[in-house]
């Protein structure tokens, strides 16, 4: 089973526009309203991959309700721990070029509903193949809430995944997650300055492996990723770009690279099928969808070069 980790999950809606101008009022056509947050896109994707789930965290409110009955409604076993703050919501509204997004920072979390969450994490633990931890800290949570989770998972013997950003990926890394994956923007924030090419940024993938991440996956929008791991470093390139809605295809390729984990699949394998499923995710109008025929259609085609 791969654990998907959701301490702020929300109930997400995508507006569809012809054309987003600032200033205007817009008639918008609702193209999904559903639970989301980053890692119960990973565990939206992974459970149409095949893979069995299990998604957890907090819920509060009407809105926590709400996430639990779509996770329900969607065949996505979940287990989340109640709180008395309200779960966020979250808009991304999408005119057929860019998806602009506005989130919630979400419900402050007591320190008791941390613990109990904590009880919670270390018993699902023990079913786990993979944790994946991703998205926002809600406000009240320890800044180093992922480095709890990571070094629980790691006692335990579970591979951890981490989808995180700014200070809360910074603490996380000395509890040595097994692999991170920030994008472009998030890898410059946490070195401190812009990367403007390649070496650049294997040059920021190796700080972060030296200070404690087993490997380090970039994802680059539409030029593909880098990724530096135990077995080399490596490009790998989309074949032909693919135009759509692309919030969620990072979720995508991160639910990818969990599964690979959780089969045992070289790198080099784990990162095409990644991109192959990140970028089929662009067709699809709501995230935490794949296009699994384009996927599939895509992998002969993807080139993964190792580099140095």
């Amino acid at each position: 089973m791969i654990l998907c980790v959701c301490l702020n999950p929300a109930v997400d809606t995508t507006y569809v526009v012809p054309d987003l101008t600032y200033g205007a009022t817009h008639r918008v056509d609702v193209a999904g309203r559903r639970a989301g947050g980053k890692a119960l896109n990973v565990a939206r994707v992974l459970h149409q991959l095949g893979e069995q789930v299990l998604a957890t965290g907090f819920a509060g409110g009407a809105d926590g309700a709400a996430v639990l009955d779509d996770l329900a409604g969607s065949g996505i076993e979940a287990e989340l721990t109640a709180i008395e703050g309200q779960s966020r919501r979250t808009v991304t509204v999408y005119d057929g070029r860019d998806a602009t997004v506005f989130n919630e920072n979400g419900p402050v979390v007591l320190d008791d509903e941390w613990q109990a969450f904590r009880s919670l994490y270390r018993r699902r633990l023990v079913d786990a193949s993979v944790v994946v931890v991703a998205g926002s800290q809600p406000p009240g949570v320890p800044v180093d809430a992922y480095a709890q989770l990571t070094t629980l998972a790691r006692a335990a013997g579970v591979p951890v995944l981490l989808d995180a950003s700014g200070p809360e990926l910074r603490a996380a890394l000395a509890a040595r997650p097994d692999v991170v994956k920030p994008n472009r923007l998030e890898l410059a924030e946490l070195v401190g300055h812009q990367l403007e090419d390649l070496d650049d940024v294997l040059a920021a993938c190796r700080t972060l492996v030296a200070q404690g991440a087993g490997a380090v996956v970039v994802s680059l929008g539409a030029e593909g990723l880098v990724a530096v791991t135990p077995d080399g470093s490596f490009r790998v390139q989309v074949p032909r770009p693919v135009v759509g809605n692309a919030t969620g295809a990072g979720d995508a390729l991160a639910a990818a690279v969990a599964r690979g984990l959780r089969r045992g699949d070289d790198w080099p394998d784990r990162l095409a099928s990644g991109v192959a499923v990140s970028v089929a995710s662009v067709t699809v109008d709501l995230a935490g969808a794949t296009d699994e025929e384009l996927a599939a259609a895509l992998l002969p085609s993807i080139a993964v070069e190792s580099i140095r």
